[in-house]
């Protein structure tokens, strides 16, 4: 191959391990959330009431760094398992408020164990606790960074 073109390939690219990375992550929640009955999506939005409960759409778009157009599905299927309401604000019309029902609440308690699980599924004889924990705060700052370019260029 022509040396010329080393930076395209495949294992060059930082985009292709956080990606990688991404999927293998997304599975390994799986069986955890198959009994939960939600999607890995739904999971991180359920993280964010569990966490703060009522909120904006806009609110939990920004922390999960998602529109709209991909929030509102989350949402509507969420509403139709009957694990948080959604009601429109009564000073303006235009804002949804996203809240737990009982039942999202109680879930709660059946999804406490999955971080642990999974923090320790991540870790063997080749990566440490630390090693991930220094991961966890590198990709953190990657995030903030890209997610500061991406905002400029808007």
């Amino acid at each position: 191959m022509d040396d010329k073109f080393a930076s395209l390939y495949l294992d060059k690219q930082l985009c292709f391990p956080l990606y990688a990375a991404s999927r293998l992550t997304t599975k390994l929640y799986g069986p955890y959330l198959d009994k939960l009955d939600i999607t890995y999506p739904q999971y991180l939005v359920m993280l964010v009431l569990w966490q703060h409960n009522s909120q904006t759409v806009n609110k939990i778009g920004q922390r999960l760094m998602l529109e709209s157009n991909t929030l509102t599905p989350l949402l509507k299927r969420l509403e139709a398992k009957g694990l948080l309401s959604r009601k429109r604000a009564e000073i303006d019309e235009r804002t949804v408020i996203v809240a737990l029902t009982k039942k999202g609440d109680d879930l709660k308690a059946a999804a406490a164990s999955i971080p642990e699980q999974i923090f320790s599924s991540f870790q063997d004889e080749s990566v440490s606790i630390a090693e991930i924990t220094i991961f966890k705060d590198m990709l953190e700052k990657l995030i903030n960074s890209l997610d500061e370019k991406v905002n400029k260029a808007k």
